[in-house]
């Protein structure tokens, strides 16, 4: 029994026994941490805080769709935010609901890192088409604007006045203090100055410890920091080994720069998210409409409505849209300017989600004389049609181009100019209106100014696409994507906005066919929808432009904040081609009213979705 009992007393002594050395590692482990911290032992790694920009490669791209620009100014950011990106393929608004966020993935970086604003899943692909030699990519690679596109202007029109500046510079002061400790530390009879300056980086590690912003600093703060500067001036006077002192200023360089550059990229991404989502206001008066009509369907069958429809005689106008105010802006202003109404019809393409609401406004609100059909594109039924995917609503395709002007030196400073471009439901419209010889087509972005009935009379001399013409890009720069025969080089693009279409002409020349071919053939599987849309609508339609005056459009209110008032006054159309539209709350302040003047103010609806606020 006694040796069983003290067998017992032994092993309970070895676990106390080890339990008390464990205690005290933890303790004596507890003070070397703070230590190795205060020391700058730990400067030997990088801070792994931000991404870091030095290994990425830069993209020789000046030519992208903008829905590209989230996934490359995101690129290090979490699965969650990836996940979310490509979700955003169900076409919200970020064109306002036409293009900021189409269709396919999203690609994981693109321009120089740009990036549309709809998605896809190759980097270069649905990005890229270059317009430069590659030895000026490295003068202009980091400009933000060529960078992160209209982001850049919005970012300088709304700077904030920094709330923490003082917490900076006490964080900069802190680190030089801790750069020049250590080897003050080591000095012979340099107590003192080693005690001073170790109080002074305590107190500012405790100050810094219960602040973020300058309100939160104490009373006291400047003598602090005035006390702190006074023993980095005495640290200065001696001769110090410099390893550590370089170490530690390299540090803070690489942190700022890192945490500059993670916070451009966070607020790119936030502003391109912003422009890609539908307002809440809208969204709730879609809801508002679609439970209305389904409340107390309106009696919609009028005999009228469809004669004239069909009527080849009349004016007729088609807008592709999923968005009901921004339609109803495009034919109000359009009605309002017109000389008759009577001869005016007006064709919204809407997707399944919208058609309803759009169905139940357009019966609540008339627009003098002039003929409204929603028609819904996933239900419409088209003879010799085996694509059903051309059937889901494409809105027009908008992509962000950097270039130099013509005439401009070599190393002046670069433009920025989005180019909106047809879709491929564009190229259904032959079959869609069918009686139809000639038709105008309207980008839902657009508010007319003037009486639009003289482009019914225009003599196109056996062109298809009347069309305002982009002479910045020619066809010669993008020869690497389309090849090298078939076109004239000289060619300009075009952009969609405003086109007169010869539907007959279309007819004979079977340019949705060839429209059709030319996809497939460039459709791989690393390429976008958006990106094959514009290769193949650029040759779809080569040599079969009219240029359009440019006095009929203006293009850039969507993100030029520099375009000259009485231009404006003078335009036929404004065109808010960009990511801020007039009806987003990041839209360019000073262009909203020509759009929001257009507005059935008194609507119920509007009323109770605040959308008026």
């Amino acid at each position: 029994m006694k040796g069983g009992a003290s067998s017992y007393g032994y092993s309970a002594k070895r676990r106390w026994r080890g339990l008390v050395i464990g205690v005290l590692g933890l303790v004596i482990l507890s003070m070397l941490v703070p230590l190795v911290f205060l020391l700058g032992l730990h400067n030997g790694f990088r801070s792994a805080g931000y991404p870091s920009e030095q290994q990425r490669p830069t993209s020789e791209s000046r030519i992208g769709y903008d829905k590209y620009e989230v996934r490359d100014a995101w690129n290090e950011s979490e699965d969650v935010l990836r996940n979310f990106t490509n979700n955003a393929k169900n076409k919200t608004f970020g064109r306002g609901s036409k293009h900021n966020s189409q269709a396919t993935e999203v690609p994981p970086r693109s321009i120089a890192q740009s990036l549309p604003v709809k998605n896809n899943t190759n980097v270069d692909a649905a990005v890229g088409l270059p317009l430069y030699a590659k030895d000026v990519v490295d003068d202009i690679g980091k400009l933000c604007e060529f960078k992160f596109g209209s982001y850049c202007h919005w970012r300088q029109e709304h700077r904030e006045e920094m709330k923490d500046s003082m917490v900076k510079k006490l964080k900069d002061q802190l680190f030089v203090a801790r750069a020049f400790y250590p080897s003050i530390a080591k000095l012979p009879r340099q107590d003192k100055l080693s005690r001073e300056l170790k109080l002074n980086i305590q107190e500012l590690e405790r100050v810094l410890s219960e602040s973020t912003t300058d309100v939160d600093l104490p009373p006291q703060i400047a003598k602090k920091l005035q006390r702190m500067e006074a023993a980095i001036a005495k640290a200065k006077l001696f001769h110090v080994e410099c390893n550590n002192v370089d170490k530690k200023l390299r540090q803070i360089y690489d942190m700022t720069e890192d945490e500059a550059n993670f916070h451009m990229k966070q607020s790119a991404f936030l502003y391109q998210l912003a422009v890609q989502t539908m307002p809440k206001s809208l969204h709730c008066l879609s809801m508002r409409l679609t439970v209305e009509y389904f409340k107390s369907p309106p009696n919609d069958m009028k005999l009228s409505m469809a004669e004239k429809s069909t009527d080849p005689m009349l004016h007729h106008y088609v807008i592709f849209s999923n968005n009901v105010l921004a339609s109803s802006v495009v034919i109000n202003s359009t009605v309002m300017h017109s000389k008759e109404s009577v001869n005016q019809v007006f064709h919204v393409l809407t997707d399944e989600q919208n058609y309803f609401a759009m169905k139940l406004w357009f019966l609540r609100n008339t627009y003098k004389e002039a003929t409204v059909q929603v028609l819904n594109m996933e239900s419409l039924k088209l003879d010799n049609h085996s694509k059903a995917t051309l059937l889901h609503l494409s809105l027009p395709e908008e992509f962000r181009v950097s270039f130099h002007s013509v005439d401009s030196p070599p190393m002046a400073p670069i433009r920025t100019e989005y180019m909106s471009i047809f879709s491929h439901s564009h190229y259904l419209l032959p079959k869609i209106f069918q009686n139809l010889n000639k038709v105008v087509v309207l980008d839902d972005d657009v508010v007319v100014q003037q009486d639009l009935s003289a482009l019914w009379s225009l003599d196109m001399g056996g062109k298809v696409n009347a069309a305002v013409q982009f002479c910045s890009l020619r066809l010669d720069q993008l020869k690497k994507y389309l090849g090298e025969n078939g076109y004239n080089k000289n060619s300009c693009a075009w952009m969609s906005g405003l086109n007169v279409i010869d539907l007959a002409r279309w007819r004979n020349l079977n340019l949705t066919e060839t429209f059709q071919r030319l996809a497939r053939e460039m459709t791989t599987h690393e390429e976008s929808i958006e990106a094959v849309a514009l290769r193949a609508s650029l040759l779809s339609f080569e040599g079969l432009i009219y240029a359009i005056d440019g006095g009929w459009i203006l293009s850039g209110l969507g993100h030029d904040y520099g375009i000259d008032i009485e231009a404006i006054s003078k335009a036929a159309i404004l065109h808010y081609n960009g990511n801020m539209k007039p009806w987003l709350e990041l839209g360019i302040p000073k262009y909203k009213h020509y759009w929001k003047k257009f507005l059935s103010r008194e609507d119920q609806f509007l009323s109770e979705c605040n959308v008026n606020s």
